[in-house]
């Protein structure tokens, strides 16, 4: 992967309008930085905007590392899928199972 520095935020504009957007990954308005991952020709691109750190543009290898870097960028910026644990749907099950035991008495003549 080669990384270059870009200084303005209209350069990567220009870029993004003559590629093919594949994923963004991350939003200015909620957080510091933007990546938008794309294909211009044969050429795998991330251009990553930053509001707090430097711009750049990345090149990938291949179809390959650009979709590596993808999933990588959302597990940073926390859009990665959660994959659920068995172990929490089972003990909730056994929770519910518990309660349905109980009875629920009428205190209502104690009164």
């Amino acid at each position: 992967m080669e990384e270059l520095e870009i200084s303005s935020w209209l350069t990567l504009d220009a870029l993004k309008k003559k590629a093919e957007v594949v994923e963004t990954v991350g939003n200015l308005q909620t957080g510091h930085s933007m990546s938008v991952f794309c294909k211009i020709e044969e050429d795998y691109l991330e251009l990553v905007y930053s509001d707090s750190a430097a711009n750049c543009l990345r090149r990938f290898e291949d179809k390959d590392d650009f979709e590596a870097g993808i999933e990588q960028r959302k597990e940073e910026d926390g859009e990665a899928p959660f994959e659920e644990e068995r172990d929490f749907d089972e003990d909730y099950e056994e929770e519910e199972e518990e309660e349905e035991g109980y009875k629920v008495e009428d205190e209502s003549d104690n009164y």
